[in-house]
């Protein structure tokens, strides 16, 4: 009797106009959550998410504070953060692929996508939570490298003279790189069941959509289109975000890779259904 009282109640608020579309939206959140987690739990469980965040900061720290060149923070001229912010998407380019080519490649190749799809969860929140997992580890790579503004910030003369809204939206800028590339990624480990084939797809076309476009646009062949081609680039849209405003083109731009490789993704995996 309470599990019938209990269903009624579910079907009753299922009707109800207010509660209705909040329970449904918290089943599917409850679904998708349990794969994120599962996702979250397959990086930090095992030594793949661990390299991915230590090689990052490894490669970080040695061209920032080390090695002796431009991109070393304590040679600049100034305080700021500009040469980390050139510098990172160049490791998220090598690095990104790798820790999202087994995604859905992985699961391909052993036949336990299969068992995915059996579950009472759609194709989108299947690759939303892989999508998701992976831009987390992102974030928590960057995380550590806030120290690096907190070094800049009180070795600048006078102390606290960096610009701290520009500091701010690169960081936004980097993060919305970052999730672009694994909307790309997780694309490229979608249409093979190759690790390796999936990770050179998803490097190319990281570097086609990151500076592709933009050396395209500079050879000045192609008249009134190489702004256009340009504007097609990641790097334009970045640069713009870096000097510390936040244009709502920009931003669209980013969103829009990211939705572009997801339903991308998403079609390739309703196809494997067929």
């Amino acid at each position: 009797m309470i599990v019938t009282l209990r269903t009624l109640s579910v079907d009753v608020l299922k009707g109800n106009l207010i509660f209705g579309p909040i329970l449904i939206l918290y089943n599917c959140l409850a679904h998708m959550r349990a794969l994120y987690l599962k996702e979250i739990r397959s990086f930090l469980g095992s030594i793949i998410g661990y390299i991915f965040i230590l090689i990052f900061l490894i490669l970080s720290g040695a061209f920032h504070w080390i090695i002796s060149m431009d991109t070393n923070l304590l040679e600049g001229l100034e305080a700021d953060l500009i040469p980390f912010f050139n510098l990172s998407p160049w490791f998220f380019l090598f690095l990104i692929p790798a820790i999202t080519m087994r995604s859905i490649a992985e699961e391909r190749r052993t036949g336990t996508i299969e068992l995915l799809f059996t579950r009472p969860i759609s194709d989108l929140k299947i690759i939303l939570a892989k999508y998701f997992a992976s831009v987390t580890l992102l974030i928590i790579a960057l995380l550590p490298t806030l120290i690096y503004y907190g070094s800049m910030h009180y070795l600048g003369k006078p102390v606290g003279i960096m610009d701290d809204g520009a500091t701010l939206t690169s960081y936004l800028g980097l993060i919305l790189i970052g999730a672009s590339f694994v909307a790309i990624g997780i694309f490229a480990s979608a249409i093979t069941s190759s690790q390796i084939v999936a990770f050179i797809i998803a490097m190319f076309l990281c570097i086609l959509f990151y500076q592709g476009f933009e050396l395209m646009g500079s050879y000045n062949q192609m008249g009134s289109l190489d702004s256009v081609i340009k504007y097609c680039g990641m790097i334009y849209h970045y640069d713009g975000i870096k000097r510390g405003l936040i244009d709502t083109k920009n931003i669209v731009y980013f969103i829009s890779i990211i939705v572009l490789f997801i339903y991308a993704a998403l079609t390739v995996i309703k196809s494997l259904k067929k």
